[in-house]
């Protein structure tokens, strides 16, 4: 089992405020939701359209995220396959996909199949439940091959429909959360990622940044490509290149910081690492902004000691910290911390010749003043990075974040998950959004600002109705801009141009600075319209 269960102690101790039935329920099960989805069986006689198949677990596994589940990333499912003596295109029976989820610590599986004909796709899933060793009934949609995000997003929400029949996302809401790149280029992208050689792998991915120059996936995996093998230079060029906004950036900056570290452009890996650490502050990744930190000649103890703090078990935190305060010339405290590396790793003989060396100096003496005859330590960067574990850890962070929120009055409740909703938006990810605006509503069906927001939501997924239902509802509530705007475009959209500028005149009333109205306003005006 790769989930990290020392996750839990982490998270707990960075995270401050929290009472102690939040901690309790910190070291809680995941409730019945972590999810393994298989790569999905070509039944079309088709064997270059393999490939389709093995999109199924990109696309649903973003899709579940999004409503709230905790997918098995493609590498831990590999690491099953590998640690069960399978070869990874292996298509298990149900006997041995139980047994590959129960390696995973899976409560659901979702396995599936398509066939083609002509140029349409058909699709069917289903639903392992590991728990009650159920096998639901087939999940079946299609559209055309040239629509399969749709049909893979009409699945996905399917599938999370059986998993939680509670599921507060509209359909219309996933399948508007498309994947928003060419065909060619998630093709090429999968290809990519699946690709036995890395030569095959770097080729196919090059391909799909080429095609598509700000797909944050293909580029992230390239860039991990090339820093697997070597070419650091070329790889912090590509991670660079993943929007800071996307969801994915956090892995790609954690690389980014060791690929600049490994070309010795430490201010670089120290600004990645902090990027990192500031949204999920995972002991390893303060320890390495704090070791960029140090090869900058600059004091890294307060960091050393968070990191150490958030996790006294690790050894190399210990051994870290100490060589940080004997720079300090913090000599008693360092011994300290020597002898914590040694208790926990009595082998460790750089630990060892660390702590000889403080031993025997003068209280007070720098590692600077030291550092003769070849003794010159250096802290020690974690290397790994793990998937799981980041992705564990921003699951249990925002299952705390809910503990807390529950304990909040509705009215703060509402404006939280308002905000929450409205960064969503911001990076375009509807289904999230439209989570966060719900869970808003359940708290206080009168909060304005989430009726707003959920009408950008509708808007977004081309739900004009209900967009303008919940708009109307919004501004029956409080007048506010970002409901007024919603109006505007539908207005827009409908060709009754002089609705629109009224919801734009009462927005700029509200706000006169707001860009998104006075971009509205330049726009009608270009259309012939005169504002008061």
């Amino acid at each position: 089992m790769r989930f990290l269960l020392k996750l839990a102690i982490t998270l707990l101790t960075l995270t401050a405020g929290l009472s102690n039935s939040v901690a309790h329920s910190q070291n809680a099960p995941n409730g019945g939701r972590v999810v393994l989805v298989l790569p999905f069986e070509n039944r079309s006689g088709n064997s270059s359209l393999s490939w389709i198949g093995d999109s199924f677990p990109d696309t649903l596994d973003k899709r579940l995220d999004s409503a709230g589940f905790l997918t098995i990333s493609h590498d831990d499912r590999d690491y099953a396959f590998d640690h069960l003596g399978l070869p990874v295109q292996f298509r298990p029976s149900r006997a041995t996909t139980i047994r590959i989820a129960q390696q995973l610590d899976a409560n659901f599986v979702v396995i599936g199949s398509f066939t083609t004909n002509a140029d349409k796709i058909a699709i069917q899933a289903r639903v392992l439940s590991v728990d009650g060793f159920h096998l639901s009934a087939p999940l079946e949609d299609g559209a055309e091959l040239s629509r399969l995000f749709d049909a893979e997003n009409a699945v996905a929400w399917k599938v999370a429909r059986e998993m939680n029949p509670q599921l507060s996302i509209a359909e219309g809401t996933f399948l508007a959360a498309a994947g928003s790149v060419p065909l060619s280029a998630f093709e090429d992208y999968i290809r990519g990622t699946n690709a036995p050689t890395a030569d095959e792998r770097l080729t196919k991915l090059k391909a799909a940044v080429a095609i598509t120059p700000a797909y944050a996936a293909a580029l992230l995996a390239l860039g991990k490509d090339q820093f697997a093998a070597h070419d650091y230079d070329a790889a912090a060029a590509t991670l660079m290149k993943v929007p800071s906004g996307d969801r994915l950036a956090l892995e790609a900056n954690f690389y980014l910081g060791l690929a600049s570290f490994n070309s010795a452009k430490y201010a670089g890996a120290e600004t990645a690492f902090s990027f990192v650490g500031t949204q999920l502050p995972l002991p390893e990744v303060i320890n390495n902004q704090a070791v960029a930190l140090s090869r900058q000649g600059k004091d890294a103890v307060a960091l050393f000691q968070r990191a150490s703090a958030a996790d006294p078990s690790n050894e190399d935190y210990h051994y870290n910290l100490a060589i940080a305060l004997f720079r300090r010339g913090d000599t008693a405290q360092a011994l300290q911390e020597a002898d914590a590396a040694l208790k926990l790793k009595p082998s460790d003989n750089e630990a060892g010749a660390l702590r000889a060396r403080i031993s025997v100096v003068p209280l007070g003496t720098r590692l600077s003043d030291s550092a003769t005859g070849g003794f010159s330590p250096v802290e020690r960067i974690n290397r790994n990075y793990s998937e799981t574990s980041f992705r564990q850890a921003a699951f249990q962070l925002a299952q705390v974040r809910a503990m807390r929120m529950a304990s909040l009055p509705p009215a703060q409740q509402a404006l939280e998950y308002t905000q929450l909703g409205n960064e969503y938006l911001a990076q375009g990810l509807l289904p999230e959004a439209e989570e966060q605006f719900e869970a808003a509503l359940g708290a206080d069906r009168n909060s304005a600002d989430a009726h707003a927001g959920l009408a950008r939501v509708r808007e977004g997924s081309g739900n004009r109705t209900d967009a303008r239902s919940e708009a109307q509802t919004s501004l029956k509530l409080k007048q506010n801009v970002n409901a007024l705007l919603v109006l505007a475009r539908l207005d827009l959209a409908s060709n009754d141009l002089a609705a629109s500028v009224d919801d734009v005149t009462e927005a700029l009333q509200l706000e006169p600075s707001n860009s998104a109205a006075i971009g509205m306003r330049e726009n009608l005006r270009q259309r012939g319209q005169v504002f008061p």
